[in-house]
């Protein structure tokens, strides 16, 4: 039985804008001052830029499900598409893998023991918020890989070995290995946290310190590692025999997870929040130099990626062009 690829990407991309729904309500009533779902209204007031934030990030991630269902989503420019979809890409992916292992981690250790005196947010809004992530991840990234699937069929089909030797395959190689200096750097800390580390770390945070934490630390570094090596792979040309599919989907995600968390706890966090006031057990400004050298080893990535696709369509518009004349 043949699948109906248009029915799957308009229904998965209206799922995925049903599944923002709970989430930008419980937003909206925040923003207007109704603290459901936390026994601490002062600190919602604390967070309403914060809240303000997240309520567009998610309105964004509308409109992509939108471009993906809807005839004029294939004619918006691909940048248009494509930058935004890479960071919801890191963002959703990195919570549908960490998701699952923190869930895991409750199953084999069992809960966490929380402080009887912390008032914050109620169980029930974690389950509805990363309830919503999780079935608008799953959407939101199959309607995406359907659209990718029809819009750049071509770019998905090449070897390894056919991307373009082009003037700039030597400032791209260059670019990669500054990116995966970063990205290693970043792992090895993210790692260290991960497995209980503190060093770095404000008194405050590390006193705080959770196992969902550790999980999304363990991932960073995870995802750190994976997008510098599946960088080298392409620019390199390792394995020229091989679709790019993989190694593009690897870096896709991996570099836009790198961008979308580092990005974000700065903005969350801000280097004024993350200063160490414990000199003997941290090292001053850790913190705010991991997720501003994830930033920067991501752009670098993207960089390299906007620049060899860009040869890729010059190539294939070329190629077409000769074809017809």
């Amino acid at each position: 039985m043949r699948i109906n690829e248009h029915a799957v990407r308009t229904g998965a991309a209206w799922t995925a804008v049903a599944a923002t729904g709970p989430y930008l309500t419980l937003k909206l009533l925040w923003l207007t001052g109704h603290p459901v779902g936390s026994d601490a209204p002062g600190e919602m007031d604390r967070l309403w830029l914060v809240n303000l934030l997240t309520f567009g990030m998610d309105a964004i991630a509308v409109a992509l499900a939108l471009a993906f269902a809807r005839p004029w989503g294939r004619r918006a420019p691909a940048g248009l598409v494509a930058f935004p979809m890479w960071v919801a890409t890191g963002l959703l992916g990195t919570i549908l893998i960490a998701l699952p292992l923190y869930l895991l981690s409750v199953l084999v250790l069992g809960p966490e023991r929380g402080d009887p005196d912390d008032k914050g947010i109620g169980d029930w809004v974690f389950l509805v918020v990363y309830g919503g992530f999780a079935v608008q991840g799953l959407a939101l990234l199959t309607a995406f890989a359907l659209y990718a699937r029809r819009r750049w069929a071509g770019l998905l089909r090449e070897r390894i070995g056919d991307l373009p030797d082009s003037p700039t395959l030597t400032v791209q190689r260059v670019l990669a290995c500054v990116a995966a200096l970063l990205a290693a750097g970043v792992a090895a800390v993210r790692a260290y946290w991960a497995l209980g580390g503190t060093a770095g770390l404000p008194r405050d945070m590390a006193e705080a310190r959770s196992r969902g934490v550790a999980v999304m630390d363990g991932v960073a570094a995870v995802m750190a590692v994976a997008a510098a090596a599946a960088l080298l792979v392409l620019v390199f040309r390792i394995r020229p025999g091989r679709r790019v599919l993989g190694p593009l989907l690897v870096v896709w995600t991996a570099a836009g997870s790198l961008f979308g968390w580092g990005g974000w706890q700065l903005v969350a966090f801000g280097v004024t929040t993350t200063r160490v006031t414990e000199l003997r057990t941290a090292v001053p400004g850790l913190t705010p130099l991991v997720q501003s050298a994830q930033v920067v080893a991501s752009v670098l990535v993207l960089a390299v990626g906007a620049t060899a696709l860009t040869e890729w369509g010059a190539r294939r518009r070329a190629a077409a062009v000769e074809s017809r004349g």
